[in-house]
């Protein structure tokens, strides 16, 4: 754990509270309640710290999210770390606990990092705050360009962005560590170190280590310069998806991409990535992916990898599956009240909302085991009691689900009877009935439209 002795009032360095009291004076938030992401280190702390002195300004409520991914052995401790601070300055804290599984596809942090902002993304809150800063947008721009993005992949993390469906909000980018370091040592705050920030296997530590104190001897503000170049990039990025007629590339139909000139149908093609939060492809790479999308004949299957996800053309739409992690491997998860279940190894989580009148009787669970299952083959669904049981299968075609993702759904059993299957319905037996207490269950994929 580290801390530093306090100073006076005077001495206190206000670069951290001036940079987000100017991104806080933009938005409305009055009533609103802001989830912040502490893993325990300095800079979320700092942005704790930050946060908690202008809530009564801006009058929103705070709580704290911590993702205990169980990697590091030292997890526990910083768990307990993060009960102590947010007990101490009275803040609501949520401890999330994720089980990455195996990545594939992907490395570790990369399979941690998804899993925090899916957890994050679930949290009960009007908006999500993190604590990234100057240091680490100069990073992610350099990074960036090293791997030959383009000007949407140079454009770095935006200051207020989305996770999910929520507002992201990252007070502090454009403040240096340094500064932050400076804040936390003028307030006496403590806060701990992970021992992976000192690999330089990672390609984020081996700059920062490696890199930085060479660019600081030569360029001193380089951080500064390569975050200006990131909000040039964006500007430049906003210009050319308008130039493309992009919208919004949740969906891409095929024949979107066959309308347009090749720039344009690039630019589509990388914001329909983007959108699900993939890495764009290299040069070569997405010609050829244009190539095999607009060429091929109606019908055609057409299939590819990128990024830990499979790209497919289903119905005239491309269609994305994320590899998680195999559905064969998936065990059942009890629920038992709880009102949100993170699956990382499915992509996605649940979440339960209570109703009246609608959705799963909770009359009917009471004192049985609810369980959550992936398909194995065989179930059985009867959406209206006057009409006789269907096979999940024949349900999932009717509701437009691709084959590859049906084994990779959750669904909803009590004992051995299916109960709920997202984007088919209750089963009639367990519908609750009007004005009794009822349960509907959302499963959320990859940070996409509830279902």
């Amino acid at each position: 754990m580290a801390s530093t002795r306090k100073s006076s009032n005077a001495e206190r360095p206000a670069a951290p509270l001036a940079a987000a009291q100017r991104l806080l004076g933009t938005l409305v938030l009055r009533g609103k309640t802001i989830a912040v992401g502490l893993s325990g280190g300095v800079d979320s702390i700092v942005l704790l710290h930050v946060l908690r002195a202008l809530g009564p300004a801006h009058g929103y409520k705070l709580r704290a999210v911590h993702v205990h991914h169980g990697i590091s052995p030292n997890a526990d401790a910083w768990a307990r770390f993060c009960r102590k601070l947010c007990r101490g300055w009275r803040v609501p804290l949520s401890i999330l606990r994720v089980d990455i599984g195996s990545p594939r596809g992907k490395g570790l942090e990369a399979a941690a990092r998804d899993a925090r902002r899916a957890a994050l993304a679930g949290m009960r809150a009007d908006a999500v705050a993190l604590a990234h800063h100057l240091d680490d947008q100069a990073e992610t721009v350099l990074l960036s360009l090293l791997r030959g993005a383009g000007v949407r992949g140079a454009s770095g993390m935006p200051a207020l962005g989305r996770l999910g469906t929520k507002p992201l909000l990252r007070p502090l980018l454009e403040v240096p560590r340094a500064e932050l370091m400076r804040y936390a040592q003028a307030h006496g705050l403590q806060w701990v170190d992970d021992e992976s920030n000192q690999d330089t296997a990672h390609a984020r530590n081996f700059l920062r280590l490696r890199v930085a104190p060479l660019l600081e001897e030569r360029y001193p503000r380089w951080r500064q310069a390569l975050g200006r170049a990131a909000q040039h990039f964006s500007d430049a990025d906003a210009l050319l998806r308008e130039f493309a007629g992009v919208r919004s590339a949740d969906r891409l139909q095929i024949a979107q991409l066959r309308g347009r000139p090749d720039p344009a149908a690039r630019v589509l093609l990388r914001e329909y990535l983007a959108a699900h939060g993939l890495r764009p492809p290299a040069t070569r790479r997405l010609a050829e992916m244009l190539r095999q999308l607009t060429g091929a004949a109606a019908g055609a299957r057409v299939e590819f990898a990128h990024d830990g996800a499979v790209l497919r053309v289903y119905r005239g739409e491309l269609r994305l599956e994320r590899l998680a992690g195999a559905a064969a491997d998936f065990g059942p998860v009890s629920w038992t009240g709880q009102r949100r279940i993170p699956l990382p190894a499915l992509g996605g989580e649940m979440r339960f909302e209570h109703v009246r009148g609608a959705g799963v009787a909770l009359a009917k669970l009471k004192g049985r085991s609810v369980q959550l299952r992936v398909r194995r083959g065989g179930e059985r669904l009867q959406l209206d009691a006057r009409r006789p049981r269907r096979t999940l299968k024949n349900l999932f075609q009717e509701a437009g689900l691709p084959p590859w993702q049906r084994d990779r759904l959750p669904l909803l059993f009590c004992d051995e009877d299916l109960v709920w299957a997202p984007g088919v319905g209750v089963d009639a037996r367990y519908r609750a009935p009007a004005g009794s207490a009822g349960l509907v269950p959302h499963w959320r994929s990859c940070g996409d439209a509830t279902h």
